[in-house]
């Protein structure tokens, strides 16, 4: 098992690094012991790329390519290793602990419902929350960690996302940029950092990596054939900026592993275990949170235990939290709502899935969210040009 290093060794400390090194002021997380950052008020612009899915096994098993010849250390993700709770951290500074988003379907207590916090939108359903009178600002408690630094801020993400509740939600002051394919991507920031007079700081998102790994398995020529070029748009990129005095630095939300049918756990092949519980099933299938009725704790353990222990680690979500899975410090009041009783971390490369009325069944081949090697640590790449 792997679990997060909040303590100086995460993507939530890699924020850190880059608040001090803006004008921040002091984190809620330690620094990152392997990035040294320029002090505040020196010249020279910071990039953070994140490719989504993009785990440092991955990039060690290519083995070449400009990434991987500026990879400097390997830095674990957060607890779900997943784009929702992992995002977050890189908006707000913060980790699973304090910011509560526990994973692609979230029980909103506040809401009295599961939801998919970034599509911003009830589990199956394609209808806003917004068109239902919700204000993402007071879903998303945690204050933007573009907020706390006093320096420039751009955010570079997908057109079709770049206007999203969440997104703006989460961007305090920033100005946000689209771009609608990879060579536009790497324009855009290149155009922010000449057209700059000060210091500045860019976030920039590019989600295909993840898509194409959850459809076609990190191993497919899909995979590898976008890989390479990504890292192709990413050389010319820094031959074009190069003299520019910009500190690049690349990482991930998560990483990967692949799976198959015969790891794939559905809910409905256990009819009795579905019946213990008074929700479905949240967070990721890689770690599901487990809301129980009240009289039927005892027979959702001996149920797991006896039945799915092969595949399965049961844990009292209470326990996750006391253990820092979620983070360091004070936990938000509204995490324990969204952690459910239970908690069912996948063992090896198995998945466990529920679907409800009206959702549209899929296939993953490619998944994350759990705490396996390849899911947990992604690539630290720091470029000095």
């Amino acid at each position: 098992m792997h679990l997060p290093d909040y303590k100086n060794g995460s993507i939530v400390n890699l924020v850190s690094s880059i608040q001090v090194a803006l004008g921040g002021g002091q984190p809620s997380y330690g620094t990152l012991s392997q990035l040294t950052l320029s002090k505040p008020n020196t010249a020279g612009s910071v990039v953070l790329i994140v490719i989504d899915g993009l785990g440092h096994a991955y990039l060690r098993q290519r083995g070449r390519g400009i990434l991987h010849g500026y990879l400097v250390d390997r830095i674990t993700s957060v607890f779900p290793s997943t784009t929702a709770s992992a995002i977050t951290s890189f908006f707000t500074g913060t980790a699973p602990q304090q910011h509560a988003l526990t994973g692609w379907f979230t029980y909103f207590k506040e809401l009295g419902a599961v939801a998919a916090p970034l599509p911003f939108r009830r589990r199956s359903s394609k209808i806003s929350l917004t068109d239902a009178g919700v204000d993402a600002r007071k879903l998303f408690d945690q204050p933007s960690m573009f907020e706390r630094i006093d320096t420039p801020s751009h955010i570079v993400l997908p057109a079709d996302i770049v206007e999203s509740e969440y997104t703006t939600a989460h961007s305090g002051s920033a100005e946000r940029w689209a771009y609608t394919s990879l060579e536009w991507c790497f324009r855009v920031i290149e155009k922010i950092i000449r057209c700059g007079s000060s210091r500045q700081y860019i976030y920039a998102y590019w989600p295909e990596f993840d898509t194409l790994a959850h459809k076609y398995g990190t191993q497919s020529k899909e995979v590898t054939e976008h890989f390479d070029q990504l890292d192709t748009a990413f050389a010319c990129f820094l031959d074009r900026i190069e003299g520019s005095g910009t500190t690049v630095v690349v990482t991930a939300d998560h990483g990967f592993i692949d799976t198959g049918p015969d790891r794939l756990v559905e809910l409905e092949s256990h009819p009795e275990l579905a019946s213990t519980l008074a929700l479905p099933l949240c967070g990721e299938p890689r770690v599901a949170f487990c809301y129980v009725h009240p009289e039927r704790h005892q027979r959702f353990k001996e149920y797991v235990e006896d039945r799915l222990g092969y595949c399965a680690e049961i844990y009292r979500s209470e326990q996750l939290v006391e253990q820092g899975f979620f983070g360091l410090g004070k936990p938000n009041p509204r995490l324990l709502d969204r952690i459910g009783h239970y908690a069912l971390v996948m063992k090896d490369r198995y998945v466990i899935k529920d679907w409800i009325v009206g959702e549209r069944r899929y296939e993953h081949i490619g998944v994350h969210g759990g705490v396996s090697e390849e899911e947990m640590y992604v690539p630290l790449i720091v470029v000095q040009t």
